[in-house]
C-alpha cells in the first residue's frame, strides 16, 4: 500500500520511497511522487534526482540525472515515521555514514549493528524511539574518546510490553535482574563483559534519584542486600545499580543501558533467529523451553526461555543461567557481525528499530547521535577479544546447608580480576603486531623503574612523604595520610590538599638519597614500578617525597599493582567461540 491510499497524498511517507537503483543495486530515497509509482517495465522522463540523503550503505545520490528504477519492495526499506513529534532524544544527522552500535539486554541482547542511516526523518524516528533517563552524577555523564569506556547493560525483570504478563514476578517494579558491565579498552582493542549475579549479597549506597517534578530525592542505602534490589525497590533507578556497581566493583562506569524482557524477543526476530547448541534434550516447564539435542536458530519467543530458563543446564541455578546467557550473547554478536545481516536492508532496518525502542539510556548517551559516537569507539573490536566472565562468588556462608539462596564475593579470585580491569589488562590474547611497539615502550620504562625498587627498604618511621590528590577521590589525600599513620606506621607523611594539575596515574617523585624511602613507600602502597619518577638531584636532609594520587587511585589501601594474568579459575569465553550448553 503506497503514502496516497494511507490518506496522505499531501505527505508521502518516506518508508514507502527507498527503491532499488538497478545501476547501482543501493536503495535511495525518492520522495517524488511519480518515482513512488514507476512500473519496473515503463521507462519515466529524465529527471533531477532527489536532495534527500541515499539509503544506509548507499552512495550519495549523484547530481546528474538517473534512469527510473523499480518500485518499492515491501519490507526491504525503513520503516517510516508515525505522525507526532519525537518522544524523546534529539535530531540531527543530514548525510552523514552512520555506525550504530546497540549494547542491550534484558534478559540480554549485545548488537554490534554496523550500518549508516541516511534520511533526517528515519534519524530522528529513531532518536523518538530512544527513552531517556537523568541519572544525575551516578556517572561520568559520557565516555571520554582517550579513555576506557565502561557501560552498564541492565536486564530487568518488570512484566511490560505486549505479551509479558506470564513472566517474571507479577509484582516487580523491576528489578536488576540481569546486569553486565561492559569495559572496553583504552585502546579499543579489547573488551571484558563482566556479569553480576542478581543474588550477590552487598551494600547498596544512598541514591539520589531525580522525580517528575525535577526535585532530587535520596533514597537512603541498604546493607548486606540482594544486588537486585539496586534497582526499582524504594523506587531505585538505574543510577542506584551504577553507584552498586562503583562500590562493588572499583569500577566508575561512564553510562548505562537497560531493557525488559521484549528486547530479546524483537531482536532475535529481527535478525532472522539466534544459533544456539544444546548438548542434551531441554524440557522445562517453567520457561517453556522445549528442544531436542543439536542445533537450533531461536527468535521471539523461544529465544527468551532459552536465556530465562534456570532448570535446563548446569546445576539448575543463577550462576548457570548466566553462562547460558553469555553463550546466547556472543552467538548474537556473531549474528550481527555477519555478512549476511550487515548486507541485507531488511535486516538492518528491522534491527534499528528494534533496538531502539528496546532502549532505555541515560542522558549521556541519550540519543542516536551519541549512540553513534560510541558505536565509532567500538565497532573495530575484534570479537575474539571480548571476553565474558562472572563475578567470582561463593555460596553465603550465612545461611544453612541445603538452603543456600545467595552468594558472596570470592575476594580471593575476585580482587585479581577487579584489578585486572580497573587497570585495563585485557582478559584475551591480543595480538602481537598490535600490541609489539606499545610493549616495547612499556618494557623500558618498567625495566627501568624495576631497577630502581631493588635494594633496601627504610622503617616505615623514616618515610617522609606530601600527598596530594590530583584526580583521586574526594578527600583521597586526608584519607590515605589518615591509613598511612594509623595503620602502617608512616608518621611523617602529610596532606597537601589538591595537586596543581590531574594526573590520570599515580605518580611518586623523589630523589636519589631517597630510593629507600620509595621503596618502602611503593610495597606499603602496592605502587606499580611505573608510578615512581626519580629526580636527578639528592634531595636535602628532611626533605619529604611528593605522592600524586591519580584518576586511577581507587582508595588507601588498594593496591595499584594489577596482575598481567586472568586468574586460572576464573568462567570466562570470548565471544567469538560457540560452545553448547548442558
Amino acid at each position: 500500500m503506497d503514502a496516497q491510499s494511507r490518506g496522505r497524498a499531501e505527505e508521502i511517507d518516506p518508508a514507502d520511497q527507498w527503491v532499488l537503483n538497478p545501476r547501482t543495486g543501493n536503495y535511495e530515497l525518492r520522495l517524488d511522487r511519480s518515482a513512488a509509482q514507476q512500473q519496473p517495465s515503463v521507462a519515466a522522463p529524465r529527471r533531477p534526482s532527489s536532495t534527500r540523503t541515499a539509503a544506509p550503505g548507499a552512495p550519495k545520490a549523484p547530481k546528474a540525472p538517473s534512469p527510473a528504477v523499480p518500485a518499492p519492495r515491501r519490507g526491504e526499506g525503513p520503516p517510516g515515521r508515525r505522525g507526532g513529534r519525537p518522544r524523546k532524544g534529539g535530531g540531527g544527522g543530514g548525510g552523514r555514514r552512520k555506525r550504530i552500535l546497540v549494547v542491550t539486554g534484558g534478559t540480554l541482547a549485545f548488537l554490534l549493528v554496523a550500518g549508516s542511516v541516511g534520511a533526517y526523518l528515519y534519524y530522528d524516528h529513531l532518536n523518538g524511539n530512544l527513552n531517556v533517563t537523568d541519572v544525575g552524577d551516578a556517572g561520568t555523564g559520557g565516555f571520554k574518546k582517550d579513555q576506557p569506556i565502561n557501560i552498564l547493560v541492565i536486564g530487568t525483570d518488570k512484566r511490560s510490553g505486549e505479551g509479558n504478563e506470564g513472566y517474571g514476578d507479577a509484582e516487580s517494579v523491576g528489578h536488576a535482574d540481569t546486569t553486565i558491565l561492559f569495559h572496553v579498552s583504552k585502546d579499543r582493542s579489547n573488551a571484558t563483559a563482566l556479569s553480576i549475579p542478581r543474588d550477590l549479597i552487598t551494600n547498596i549506597p544512598a541514591c539520589p534519584t531525580k522525580q517528575p517534578d525535577g526535585s532530587t530525592k535520596t533514597i537512603p542505602g541498604q546493607k548486606t542486600t540482594r544486588f537486585n534490589v539496586s534497582l526499582g525497590q524504594e523506587g531505585r533507578d538505574p543510577g542506584c545499580t551504577m553507584r552498586t556497581v562503583k562500590e562493588l566493583t572499583g569500577v566508575t562506569v561512564d553510562n548505562f543501558m537497560m531493557v525488559d524482557f521484549n528486547a530479546v524477543k524483537v531482536l532475535s526476530t529481527a535478525v532472522g533467529g539466534v544459533p544456539v547448541c544444546l548438548a542434551k534434550p531441554v524440557d522445562d516447564k517453567d520457561s517453556k523451553l522445549k528442544l531436542d539435542a543439536g542445533e537450533h536458530r531461536l527468535q521471539g519467543e523461544q529465544a527468551l526461555a532459552f536465556v530465562r530458563t534456570r532448570h535446563s543446564f548446569g546445576n539448575h541455578g543463577d550462576l548457570d543461567r548466566i553462562k547460558t546467557q553469555q553463550q546466547f550473547l556472543g552467538s548474537m554478536m556473531r549474528e550481527m557481525k555477519s555478512k549476511e545481516t550487515l548486507t541485507s536492508p531488511k535486516k538492518f532496518f528491522s534491527l534499528a528499530e528494534a533496538a531502539t525502542k528496546s532502549l532505555t539510556v541515560d542522558s549521556g548517551i541519550g540519543s542516536i547521535d551519541k549512540l553513534t559516537n560510541l558505536a565509532g569507539e567500538l565497532k573495530d573490536i575484534d570479537l575474539k577479544n571480548i571476553t565474558f566472565t562472572t563475578l567470582p562468588v561463593l555460596d553465603n556462608p550465612a545461611e544453612p546447608e541445603g538452603k543456600k539462596a545467595t552468594v558472596v564475593v570470592d575476594q580471593r579470585v575476585a580482587d585479581p580480576l577487579l584489578k585486572m580491569i580497573q587497570a585495563d589488562v585485557s582478559l584475551t590474547e591480543v595480538e602481537k603486531k598490535e600490541q609489539a611497539a606499545k610493549d616495547a615502550a612499556d618494557a623500558e620504562a618498567k625495566s627501568k623503574a624495576d631497577a630502581l625498587l631493588q635494594g633496601n627498604r627504610a622503617p616505615a618511621g623514616d618515610v617522609r612523604v606530601d600527598v596530594y590528590n590530583g584526580g583521586g577521590p574526594g578527600g583521597a589525600a586526608s584519607t590515605t595520610v589518615t591509613w598511612l599513620q594509623n595503620s602502617k606506621g608512616v608518621n611523617k607523611s602529610s596532606n597537601r590538599g589538591n595537586a596543581p594539575a590531574k594526573l590520570d596515574a599515580t605518580q611518586l617523585e623523589y630523589a636519589p638519597n631517597q630510593a629507600d624511602q620509595a621503596r618502602a613507600l611503593a610495597d606499603l602502597m602496592g605502587l606499580p614500578a611505573t608510578a615512581l619518577k626519580m629526580g636527578s638531584a639528592d634531595a636535602a636532609s628532611k626533605t619529604p617525597m611528593k605522592l600524586t594520587l591519580g584518576a586511577d587511585f581507587k582508595g588507601a589501601g588498594v593496591s595499584l599493582t594489577a596482575p598481567q594474568k586472568a586468574p586460572e579459575d576464573i568462567q570466562r569465553v570470548e565471544a567469538d567461540k560457540a560452545i553448547c550448553a548442558k
